[in-house]
């Protein structure tokens, strides 16, 4: 698998994220990012489930389902891309569909499994995925993304949310 991304291949305010994937091959960054989420969740008080930090903040559970709903976002954006569909693809609001999520109804387990299936069909994408592929170039949001970068987006997208759920919430 390729690795090092290349600047015009991805809109600069990702660079966090992708500083922060689990590792430089994506699949492994995904499967260990899977492997993760599941010891997280299980170990996150009943308590702290709809506990939120401050007014106006997202629920720990607000925060697990956006990770889901931006993996189906942007597991899309890699398909169109790999695929050459040059069509150019709006930006989504995530302050829009938290409240729409009705997250805070659900359970631990039916959290997990829906992060399982979830990523489990992005680790099974990014595999069909050729190294050609993984270069090809759409455009989310007004910028310019490779198809790489959205698989590293995934993985230090959720390392970010762990990190921010660990310091503000636990």
């Amino acid at each position: 698998m390729l690795t090092q991304l290349k600047e015009g291949e991805f809109n600069p305010y990702y660079g966090t994220y992708i500083s922060k994937a689990q590792s430089s091959n994506i699949i492994e960054g995904l499967q260990k990012g899977k492997k993760e989420f599941v010891d997280f969740v299980a170990s996150i008080p009943i308590d702290k489930w709809i506990y939120a930090y401050a007014e106006g903040k997202w629920t720990i559970v607000e925060v697990l389902q956006h990770l889901i709903d931006t993996e189906r976002i942007f597991a899309y954006r890699a398909l169109r891309f790999a695929r050459n569909d040059k069509t150019p693809i709006l930006g989504f609001e995530q302050d829009d569909y938290v409240p729409n999520s009705n997250a805070n109804n659900y359970t631990k387990e039916e959290l997990i499994a829906d992060f399982e299936a979830v990523r489990e069909a992005s680790i099974t994408l990014f595999k069909s995925f050729t190294d050609e592929m993984l270069l090809k170039i759409g455009e989310a949001s007004g910028s310019p993304m490779s198809t790489r970068a959205v698989g590293y987006i995934l993985s230090g997208h959720q390392k970010h949310h762990f990190q921010v759920i660990e310091e503000r919430y636990l």
